[in-house]
């Protein structure tokens, strides 16, 4: 088994609509990690992106997706942006967007404070659909792409 530069490596986010943005960030965690935690925003916390479908399907959803991975991940609710990010000492990076990366620094900031080590920050690059605008659960809702980032119909 290859050695991976992480011990325990964290990714957050809604997972509503899951596509293509979302499997970049979890494939990178898995890459790069160990072991991998997973949090998905809670349904009051989610609840401020507008409609998007409970927290547990979301992570039913998640399970299903992750059958090919190996086990070695936990799925756990966010009911903050933070999440174990800033109570576990264990988990040495975390994996987030262009769009989260502001959270991972207020993260770092937190754990500074606390006497903890600052967490590795990767960041991936938005996943650009078709027409070059990046693929996110907004705009599939919106019924303007599909999952991969498909022009559905014109705007």
């Amino acid at each position: 088994m290859n050695e991976k530069p992480y011990r325990k490596v964290a990714v957050g986010g809604t997972f509503d609509k899951f596509h293509e943005g979302h499997r970049t960030l979890v494939d990178k965690a898995f890459e790069i990690g160990d072991h991998v935690v997973i949090g998905v925003t809670s349904n009051k916390f989610g609840g401020v992106k507008g409609k998007i479908e409970p927290c547990n399907i979301r992570m039913s959803n998640l399970r299903g997706l992750l059958q090919e991975k190996p086990l070695n991940y936990d799925i756990k609710e966010l009911n903050d942006p933070y999440g174990t990010t800033i109570h576990d000492e264990e988990v040495d990076a975390i994996v987030v967007s262009e769009e989260t990366e502001p959270t991972a620094l207020e993260i770092n900031r937190i754990r500074r404070e606390k006497g903890m080590k600052a967490l590795d920050i990767l960041t991936i690059g938005m996943v650009l659909a078709e027409d070059g605008r990046p693929i996110s659960s907004t705009r599939i809702r919106k019924g303007e792409i599909d999952r991969e980032g498909i022009i559905i119909k014109d705007e």
